[in-house]
């Protein structure tokens, strides 16, 4: 009785003398545990995103302006229902605006600067904020706004 190269003993092969298993190795990668990461990461800045806008709480007036594009995050000066002026989201003195601004601008007089106005606070306020943001050397000054929501027409009912 005469064994065959690949039959009758046990699995063993006449070139080698190992035993040929069942499992190979897996050569794709799983992504299933990058997805669910990346998922989570997407949740977590979606909520997060909100909160990073500026904290001073102003009701903004309402145009049809589309928004500016820019590079760098520009300079937020605020001013509330209560006349109170902040810089980014620290209340300051308005006497003290300038050298402030002087002092954290990287571009110098060409910084980005919004002004950012409640919308009960008097057109003469704000504009001398700014005259005096122009009058110190600042020429990239905008005027931030809410934006206004579409109005439709209604059709009127037929009787």
């Amino acid at each position: 009785m005469g064994a065959s190269a690949s039959g009758g003993n046990g699995g063993y092969t006449r070139r080698g003398s190992r035993r040929r298993s069942s499992f190979s190795a897996m050569s794709e990668i799983n992504v299933t545990p990058l997805v669910d990461v990346m998922l989570v990461l997407l949740i977590v800045f979606m909520v997060a995103a909100p909160l990073m806008t500026v904290g001073v709480p102003v009701d903004l007036p309402e145009t049809r302006a589309k928004p500016l594009q820019g590079d760098s995050e520009p300079i937020n000066i605020s001013l509330d229902k209560d006349h109170k002026l902040f810089l980014q989201e620290t209340e300051i003195d308005p006497e003290t605006l300038i050298a402030k601004l002087e002092a954290i601008a990287k571009n110098g007089y060409e910084e980005r600067i919004f002004v950012r106005a409640d919308t009960n606070v008097d057109y003469g306020a704000v504009m001398k904020i700014m005259g005096s943001l122009n009058a110190a050397g600042f020429k990239k000054i905008g005027l931030v706004t809410g934006a206004e929501p579409d109005k439709k027409p209604q059709k009127k009912a037929q009787n």
